[in-house]
Order: structure tokens, then sequence, then C-alpha cells
């Protein structure tokens, strides 16, 4: 059985490299993005001023079709997002890449928030509302409703279904694993005892549906950005004048052949955008799903909210997280044994002293178990539209069951797994943006040309 399990890790692990770390990959992903950008005109640019007022409620009401407000659907969608990869992704992506990947995930980040705002658009366009006010939607329902291309529906939810096994549970248990581990040890001899107690927290949200989910999501979320945010400023607050330093490191790496190399920058670019995709999951049709519950009956309010999370998960959080490995120097000179979680963790106890370990511990906790209940809701809309309303609640008690396992047992095959369902999950929500490009830029103008688009 060891040995199997060594084969299927090593053989999905090699897909999962090919796919990941393949350029053709990158420019699919990268380039949707562009085209978005530019067919959408600058909508990040502007229409930024009308999301941040629609985050803040001014143009919702309980009238409007839907089971959640608009901050509750970002929450819920920032939730699972924010997550591992704004702690760990951003310091391997800067080992590996040098200072020069923080500056290709914020050029990822901007060109995602026009990916995010065509595919939540659509998510409520095509999305289904029953008759007791319950929502399902997302890129399933975009393929079949919006293209009529229902075998890719069902492609797609399949694997956004395997996915939540992976990368939204087991993945994030193991995750919160660790980062309690650099608070206390002996956690990760008990793995178990923490995933079971995570389990019990997890199936008291998650089996309470999309408003439950919500209701924390929106409580958790400012709370734990707040605080890591907060960890982070006290860090800089200590290497003030290395600032302005380590900006322009950043972008002299980013964009200097000269100074750095051809294939220093080559290495920058692939790493950023990579680590800046897999943390803001722009195009990857998971978010959509979370803002289709979303209270409005304008599929382009809801486009406009969405545009949000890569600007807060990556311009913000991940920038927190870069700035301090690169003004404090850990990116250069730190053990052998720091990578990922731990470097970043270094970085922060180069400064707080003990008090770094807590700030990366209890943040990974946080971002960890707050993307493991906002996964579930993406899986069980996959298993409603696979199998109907009745596989919701058996599929939520086998995703409860599924934390306690995630928390006891290394992960590598898992981690390959999800990489490859995650992209898998991606192709056809890509073409789905691509094809349906102008009827969203159709229903922005038309909401925007209304004398009437910033009122009830």
């Amino acid at each position: 059985m060891e040995t199997l399990l060594t084969s299927l890790t090593d053989i999905t692990g090699q897909i999962s490299g090919l796919l990941w770390k393949n350029t053709i990959t990158l420019l699919i992903l990268l380039g949707t993005g562009i085209y978005l950008t530019i067919r959408m005109g600058l909508v990040q640019i502007r229409g930024f001023y009308h999301a941040t007022q629609l985050v803040g409620g001014r143009y919702s009401s309980h009238k409007d079709v839907g089971e959640v407000s608009h901050f509750q659907a970002l929450s819920t969608a920032l939730s699972a997002t924010v997550g591992t990869g704004n702690i760990a992704g951003v310091a391997t992506a800067i080992s590996l890449g040098g200072p020069g990947a923080l500056f290709w995930m914020w050029v990822t980040a901007f060109i995602g928030m026009a990916t995010k705002f065509t595919e939540c658009t659509l998510s409520l366009k095509f999305r289904e509302v029953a008759p007791d006010g319950q929502v399902a939607g997302g890129p399933m329902y975009t393929l079949l409703h919006g293209l009529k291309m229902p075998k890719l529906a069902t492609a797609f939810a399949s694997f956004a279904l395997i996915a939540s096994f992976g990368i939204g549970n087991m993945v994030q248990a193991n995750s919160v694993v660790d980062g309690m581990g650099f608070i206390f040890p002996a956690v990760k001899e008990d793995g178990w005892l923490l995933g079971l107690i995570m389990a019990v927290l997890v199936g008291m949200v998650i089996l309470g549906g999309v408003k439950r989910i919500a209701k924390v999501a929106s409580t958790l979320v400012p709370f734990m950005a707040i605080f890591y945010i907060v960890g982070s400023l006290l860090v800089l607050a200590n290497h003030l004048t290395d600032i302005p330093t380590a900006f322009l490191t950043i972008v002299n790496n980013a964009l200097n052949p000269w100074a750095v190399g051809g294939g220093a920058v080559g290495e920058a670019i692939r790493w950023g955008v990579a680590r800046g995709l897999f943390s803001n999951e722009a195009g990857l049709g998971s978010s959509p799903m979370a803002h289709a519950a979303a209270r409005t009956n304008e599929p382009v309010r809801e486009g406009l909210v969405a545009m949000m999370e890569p600007f807060i998960d990556t311009l913000v959080i991940c920038t927190m997280t870069g700035l301090v490995i690169i003004a404090t120097g850990a990116y250069a000179h730190h053990p052998d044994s720091a990578v990922g979680a731990a470097l970043t963790a270094f970085a922060f106890s180069e400064t707080l002293g003990a008090g770094g370990a807590w700030v990366v511990g209890i943040g990974l906790t946080l971002f960890a178990f707050s993307t493991i209940i906002s996964w579930s809701y993406y899986g069980d809309r996959a298993a409603k539209f696979l199998f109907g309303e009745q596989a919701v609640l058996p599929y939520r008690v086998i995703y409860t069951l599924m934390v306690v396992f995630g928390a006891a047992v290394p992960l590598p095959l898992v981690w390959n797994v999800a990489d490859i369902t995650n992209l898998f999950m991606a192709l056809p929500n890509l073409l789905s943006l691509i094809l349906l490009a102008g009827l969203v830029r159709s229903l922005k103008a038309e909401y925007f040309s209304r004398s009437h688009q910033r009122t009830r």
C-alpha cells in the first residue's frame, strides 16, 4: 500500500508540475485576464469606487432575490481565497523567484480583478433560484444556461467536487496543524485530536448552509485580516527606513534583467504569476458559486463586489507578507529549514520574537479554517448540480469527517490532486468567460448608462 501511495504521489506530482510549471498554462490564465481587462474597459479602475460603496451596503435591498448580502458574499468568497497562499505561497514565490515575484503577484491581482468581475457577473446572470429562495449558481450554470454546454458543465462540477476535498478541506486542515505547531510544537504529535476539534467546529457551521457560513465568514474575515495586517505593520514599523529599499528591490528584481539577469526576471514572472493566481483564484471558478447567492437583482453589481477579492487578498494581505520578508532581509538571510510558512514565521520572529510565531500561527490557523468552511459550500453546490438536493447533506457530513483525516496525515498526494483538479476547473470556466465576454460588456454598459444606476 505504501509503495502504491508513493507511486501515485510521484505520478501526480509530475502531472501537476507539467501543468502548473508550464508557460502555456500561465499564458492562458494571464492572457484571459488581460483580454478581459481590455474588453471590460479597465473596469477595475473605473468601477472601483462604486464597488466600495456596494460592499458597504449602500445600494442593497432585502426585497432583492438572494440569500446573503453583498458583504456576506464577499466575505464568504474571501474566506476561501485568503488562505495558506497568503502566508506560505508568498514566501515560496519569493524564495524561488526572488523579491521581484511580489511585483508580478500585483500585476496578476490587477488583471485578476477583471476576471473576477466577469465570472461573478455571469454567475448572477445564470443562477437558479428555487421556490423556497435557495440559490445555486457558478460556472456550471453559466456553461449550462449561457452556452448550452451540459457536458462541460458536468466536468466543471465534477472537478470542483473533487477539489473541495483536497485544496478546500484536507490540505487546509493540515495547514491548521502546521499553524498551531508554530505556537505549540507538541500539537503536531496529535494532529488527529486537533482535527477532531476542527471537524466539530466545521460541522456546526456548514450544516447550517450558506446563510450560517456567510454569517461566520463576515465576522471571521475582517477579524483575521485586521489581526494579520496589524501584526505585519508592527514589524514594518520597526523597519520604516528599509521599506523604500524593499520596494526598489521588488521593482528592480522584477523588471531589470541587467541588474539581476534575464533568468532571474523570468523566474520572478513565473513564480509571481503562478502564486498570484493560486492565491486569489481569479479564473478558477470557485468564487462565483459564493457570489451567486448574493441578494441583488443586478448581476453587474455583484461582479463589482467580487472584483474587490484580488485587491484585498493579493494587493493588501499578500503585500504585507512580502514586505515583511523583504524589508527584514529574511529572504536573503534565513535558515535552510525556513521555507514556505516557516520563512514567514522567521521573518516575523526576527522583529517580534516569540510573538512573531503567534502572528503567523494564528493567522495561518484562521486563514485555513475559514477556507475549509467556504469551500464546503462550493462542494455542496457541485454535489447539488451533479446529484440533486438530496446529495447536499451527505456531502456535508463526509466533508466534515474528512477534516479529521486531513489533519492527521501528510498530504503531498492530496496537494498534487488538488492542483490538477484546480486547473481542470479553470479551463471550462475560462472558456465561458471568453465566449460570453461580449454579454458581460453589454450588461456593464447598460448598468452604467442608467441615470439611476447608483440608487435602488
